[in-house]
């Protein structure tokens, strides 16, 4: 392991923190480790389409729009090999929220997740990826820490 030496404001050292104990960090290195970490994610995602990722998809929808429930569901079938698994919550009456895991191409997650959430009658919709890396192709996939 390398040690790094910044120099930063004491408004910012004070910012920092504040936010290593707010986030139950046991130290100021490992939350600027999980910093760096979140910002080279998104990077590589930002770099390159075609890099391996996984992925959740939360949103909310109007249960009552005409065939929207149907529709988001053939949707899922048809990306069978993006959305790996669906979660459904009835929130009240009118509104269900889902979320769907998936993994692939952060472009065909980025793609799917679009093509849902656009949807008339879909609300709030959030995707949140994470970069992996692929231990073999045909095969499970193996987080890069």
């Amino acid at each position: 392991m390398r040690r790094l030496t910044i120099s930063v404001d004491n408004a910012l050292a004070d910012a920092f923190d504040e936010l290593v104990k707010k986030k139950s960090y046991l130290n100021r290195s490992e939350a600027f480790r999980d910093l760096v970490r979140k910002e080279l994610g998104d990077a590589e995602l930002e770099d390159s389409d075609s890099s391996w990722c996984v992925g959740t998809l939360t949103y909310v929808y109007d249960h009552h729009a005409r065939q929207l429930a149907n529709r988001l569901t053939e949707m899922q079938h048809n990306h069978h090999d993006i959305v790996v698994a669906s979660q459904h919550v009835h929130l009240d009456h009118n509104n269900c929220l889902e979320t769907l895991i998936m993994r692939g191409r952060a472009n065909e997650v980025k793609a799917c997740a679009h093509a849902i959430t656009s949807q008339t009658g879909v609300h709030h919709g959030n995707l949140h990826i994470i970069p992996v890396e692929l231990s073999s192709p045909s095969t499970r996939m193996a987080t890069k820490f």
